[in-house]
């Protein structure tokens, strides 16, 4: 299982403008997706994230580069995963329920809360909301690859089933993810690597520990 220290930005917090943001996580270290755990799905695109937080959100960026890109998605907690799409996925404590937090690459999000993929909760138009995002496509028009970058910045108060004031010190698990259900080569991407027979995203016991410092 893999093991990332999450990084602690004095100064930065929820209310700091997405472009900062964007630029700080431009120059962090980045984490890539390298697991392509289903042999009969073999694609994958490059995929990579920088992780940061400031005590009252966590701030993540993805850089992603693919042969295609689908947008079709554009209403809150729509099927996403059917898009280029990506993922984070985070668990508190021993408890089995977890977030799943899925984006398309336009921004338009997909948040539930459960102990697996049948058992999800979606959370409140109202916190979902509080989400906020950039996104931003990045193609060169000389490569054969499409590139979009998407950043996010998840206030604690979406940590709906939990009251957290600060998510410093606090030791988690997560997996983050790449997929699209119905690109002409579905694929799924993953962080901490995944042993199922069929894809299946929501198994908490193969997700890896993140430590916000």
């Amino acid at each position: 299982m893999n093991f990332l220290r999450v990084p602690y930005l004095n100064g930065i917090d929820q209310h700091t403008s997405l472009r900062d943001i964007s630029g700080i996580l431009d120059k962090a270290p980045r984490q890539q997706l390298v697991y392509v755990p289903w042999a009969d799905f073999p694609y994958r695109p490059e995929v990579l994230f920088s992780i940061a937080h400031g005590c009252d959100a966590v701030f993540i960026k993805y850089f992603v580069k693919e042969k295609t890109v689908r947008a079709v998605n554009n209403t809150l907690n729509s099927p996403v995963y059917k898009d280029s799409c990506v993922e984070f996925f985070i668990g508190f404590g021993n408890e089995p329920a977890y977030y799943n937090f899925e984006f398309n690459c336009i921004g338009t999000h997909l948040i539930g809360y459960g102990a697996n993929n049948t058992d999800r909760t979606l959370l409140p138009n109202e916190i979902s909301q509080q989400v906020k995002y950039k996104s931003e496509l990045t193609n060169d028009q000389n490569q054969e690859t499409i590139g979009w970058e998407l950043t996010l910045l998840i206030p604690v108060s979406v940590f709906y089933f939990h009251n957290i004031q600060s998510i410093n010190g606090r030791q988690c698990v997560a997996n983050f993810y790449k997929c699209g259900d119905e690109l002409p080569e579905p694929h799924f991407v993953t962080w901490s690597n995944i042993q199922w027979p069929q894809p299946n995203f929501h198994l908490r016991q193969f997700f890896g520990t993140l430590v916000f410092e």
